[in-house]
């Protein structure tokens, strides 16, 4: 069982930057592939970025450059620095986990957060 716990979101304007953190319960985290999957209003979740358990690292076209994933597996977290940001990057950003191999498909990771909220505005 493994219980994600986002923080960081919040308002920002364009061309800023915030970062998201997802702490991770267990004992076997490091095992686990992470991904950040954003939704927006009317829209299916869509996976942004992921962190597989060997450290492979995967990005939507639309994040690649801006954002960066990482993993401190000492700590049990994984975060999620967003720079440049855009106000279509607006949405609940949720932290989610499945084991060891990374998926852009919601439906095959195992645990999710409560999400937090990201607004960037215009």
């Amino acid at each position: 069982q493994v219980q994600l716990v986002e923080s960081g979101g919040g308002l920002v304007q364009a061309g800023g930057s915030l970062r998201l953190s997802c702490a991770a319960s267990g004992r076997t985290f490091s095992s686990y592939a992470m991904g950040w999957f954003r939704q927006a209003p009317g829209k299916e979740r869509e996976l942004v970025a992921a962190i597989n358990w060997r450290g492979y690292i995967y990005y939507a076209d639309s994040v690649k450059g801006r954002f960066t994933i990482s993993r401190d597996n000492a700590k049990n977290t994984v975060a999620l620095q967003m720079n440049s940001l855009k106000p279509e990057d607006t949405g609940v950003y949720y932290c989610a986990a499945r084991w060891q191999r990374s998926s852009t498909t919601a439906a095959e990771y195992n645990y999710w957060g409560q999400g937090t909220q990201v607004t960037v505005s215009s």
